[in-house]
């Protein structure tokens, strides 16, 4: 121990202690009267202090805070800081061969001290017996102002019923994390508690053996005594009858003091009954990293609740009805690492949080969520911040617009390659009136093209602040940018979309153009040979054909049909009539006579043309008006270029004198390259005449 008598002012000392035997502050201290604070925690420097007992700080009657933390400490006997009357802070915490039962002779030398504050951390071995926490372990703090107590990792298992009840009203905070709590009678005892923490994480949690901190102790006979009554297990005891109230609702016992209840990793694996508490203060609820894999409820009695932290739960099922009205002045809600997006989207109507009136911030993110309905945040009106990051959201399907104060959304790391009209408009709405609005689309996989047009244009001129834009990322058509001047990507879109567009636009219409002319042209080209088609078959369909007993002859219905104008139908019936049919034996077809009742004209036309074996056509102005009759003429012709082989089955009789410039190219055509004959006016002329056509008729 190095000498520091001359140092009387020194007020604060940290130094390395190694002593094999009985740890001592000798008469080297006695003139430091000012020195008030002493660190020799091994977790600053080198302690190895075997040994504590009354003369161990007989020279230092003035200390207000003593760090023993980590000095290998084996015993401590009664008496070692009953000299300690200012002691404020005394930490012996991971001495581990103390074992637990040393509390009751530290506690005894604090009875009449100013204790505040007091750390017995993992003072019990990680190989040792679980423990109990008795009256005699902490009695003597009933005439303390003591204020916090921490007693983590010390395999506490229960607590003796009634012990609770010697705390004084000074205290307020409670550690008791990292332990092995089960369910005793002692809970009934927390109601009379005045505290306002307790930390009771890590409950049950396991240890590793290799990496956790073990001291090498000498051997101790391992005693436990456990009162009967601190045995009572969930199995042992109807303790949840002994819980429960009306309606079959457990009333879960809590300090009425109590504002924080942290129960994070305390290997909880059940689901969240319907619970009520008892008479509280509770402004901070922590359940995190557990297995509470179903929250039913509802939770009652917590009408103080601001702040609740059920995330990394495995929770995939949440009822409608577990945030009750009682949740009216929750303020943050931490839902983050559960797989609620397996529930979330079932909530078409927005019930699961439709009592949270208050909430200003809710995190969801890693939920798995895919889609949120519509209606999910209904009542969120006083909404600053949501987290929905690191799920698998495409787009902002849910309404946001009466969300006027929100202030941030994060929807880093989802799937969203553009926002839908709907969502930038909501967003829009709220920056206008908000205009501290984020939104984070980081980690997205954006789509700049033509598609998403709008969206990069809304990125371009929206009032909503867009964190750390230059990092996002959007993918073009040739390559994967930074959005750092999205302006400049904007105008390139645009570019392209419109030379795109207008080729794309002129291409469609001059294929579509060309194939309409193309077909027009076609169908123009070939409309009589069309049409003669459509009438053929309707024909050959309704009306077969007579079979000759010679294969290469055909049979015919009739030797000629005669094709004329109404006007001229007195030549035809009073001579053609007489003499090619009377006279001469010809059988001849005339519309007027042989056409079939029913039949529609054209077809009628179609049929005896097919059926006659020449065609006359009684050639005058007035046929040349006739709309059938151009009709009757060109069906003849379809007739002997595609059913006759070309054969000229085609006979013009000008029944009157016509000029060729009043004759239509089509007819001039017929004229110079096959026969026809004229009618004279001579009676000799019109013998031969009469001669000649039933020749031209009978001819093959």
């Amino acid at each position: 121990m190095p000498n520091l008598w001359k140092l009387r002012s020194l007020e604060s000392l940290s130094i390395d202690y190694v002593s094999d035997k009985i740890a001592i502050f000798d008469e080297k201290f006695v003139n430091l009267n000012k020195l008030a604070i002493i660190d020799v925690s091994g977790f600053t420097g080198n302690c190895k202090m075997n040994i504590l007992t009354e003369k161990t700080f007989l020279f230092l009657p003035q200390l207000t805070h003593l760090h023993l933390s980590k000095c290998k400490i084996q015993h401590i006997f009664k008496g070692t800081f009953k000299l300690l009357r200012k002691i404020v802070e005394l930490d012996v915490s991971f001495n581990t061969c103390l074992r637990f039962e040393a509390l009751e002779n530290i506690t005894t030398d604090l009875q009449h001290s100013t204790i505040e504050i007091l750390k017995v951390n993992y003072i019990h071995g990680l190989l040792g017996l679980s423990t109990v926490l008795k009256t005699s372990h902490i009695w003597n703090l009933k005439n303390t102002s003591i204020v916090r107590l921490e007693a983590a990792g010390n395999h506490i298992k229960r607590i003796e019923s009634g012990a609770m009840k010697f705390l004084p009203e000074s205290f307020k905070s409670v550690n008791v994390k990292d332990n092995i709590f089960s369910v005793g009678k002692y809970i009934f005892d927390l109601t009379a508690l005045p505290i306002s923490t307790l930390e009771v994480s890590d409950n049950d949690s396991p240890h590793d053996v290799t990496t956790s901190y073990v001291e090498e102790c000498t051997i101790k006979e391992e005693t436990v005594t456990i009162n009967s009554e601190n045995n009572w297990l969930f199995k042992e005891l109807p303790i949840l009858e002994m819980l429960k109230k009306e309606a079959g609702m457990f009333v879960f016992p809590v300090p009425g003091k109590m504002t924080t209840l942290a129960l994070r990793s305390s290997n909880m694996k059940f689901e969240l009954p319907k619970l009520n508490f008892s008479a509280n203060e509770i402004e901070n609820v922590i359940l995190s990293d557990n297995v509470l894999h179903t929250w039913t409820g509802p939770f009652t009695n917590l009408k103080k609740l601001t702040h609740l932290d059920l995330s990394t739960n495995f929770c995939s099922n949440v009822s409608k009805t577990f945030f009750s009205s009682d949740f009216i002045n929750l303020r943050c809600l931490l839902l983050q690492n559960n797989l609620l997006g397996l529930v979330l989207p079932t909530d078409v109507n927005g019930e699961i949080f439709q009592n949270l009136y208050n909430v200003e911030c809710i995190n969801l993110s890693k939920n798995k969520i895919a889609n949120i309905p519509n209606l999910l945040f209904k009542e969120q009106h006083n909404l600053e911040r949501l987290d929905l990051s690191e799920n698998m959201i495409d787009d902002i399907n849910f309404k946001l617009s009466h969300m006027k104060k929100l202030m941030f959304l994060d929807l880093r790391n989802n799937r969203i390659s553009m926002l839908s009209k709907y969502a930038m408009n909501g967003l829009d709405s709220i920056a206008k009136m908000n205009t501290n609005l984020t939104i984070d689309l980081g980690g997205n996989n954006l789509v700049c093209n033509c598609d998403s047009l709008s969206f990069v244009k809304w990125i371009v001129d929206t009032p909503t602040y867009l964190h750390r834009q230059s990092e996002y990322k959007c993918k073009t058509s040739q390559n994967t940018i930074f959005l750092r001047n999205p302006k400049e990507v904007l105008k390139t879109i645009q570019k392209e979309c419109m030379s795109y567009g207008g080729l794309i636009i002129g291409l469609t219409i001059g294929v579509l153009m060309f194939i309409f002319i193309l077909c027009g042209g076609i169908v123009y080209r070939y409309r009589w040979k069309l049409r003669y088609i459509y009438y053929m078959v309707k024909v050959k369909w309704y009306d077969p054909e007579p079979h000759s007993d010679n294969k290469d002859k055909r049979l015919y219905m009739y030797d000629a049909f005669v094709s004329y104008a109404n006007e001229d139908d007195t030549f035809v019936h009073n001579k053609l009539l007489n003499n090619l049919e009377k006279n001469g034996g010809i059988q001849l077809c005339l519309h007027r006579r042989n056409f079939l009742p029913g039949n529609d004209i054209a077809t009628n036309i179609t049929s005896a043309i097919h059926n006659s074996r020449k065609t006359i056509v009684i050639m005058s102005a007035n046929y040349l008006a006739s709309h059938w009759c151009m009709f009757e003429y060109n069906m003849a012709k379809m007739e002997s270029i595609y059913e006759r082989n070309c054969e000229n089955i085609l006979f013009l009789v000008f029944y009157k004198q016509m000029s060729a410039y009043d004759l239509p190219l089509k007819i001039l055509e017929q004229v110079h390259c096959q026969s026809y004959i004229e009618y004279p006016d001579d009676e000799y002329g019109d013998v031969v005449f009469w001669e000649q056509l039933k020749k031209a008729i009978k001819s093959y």
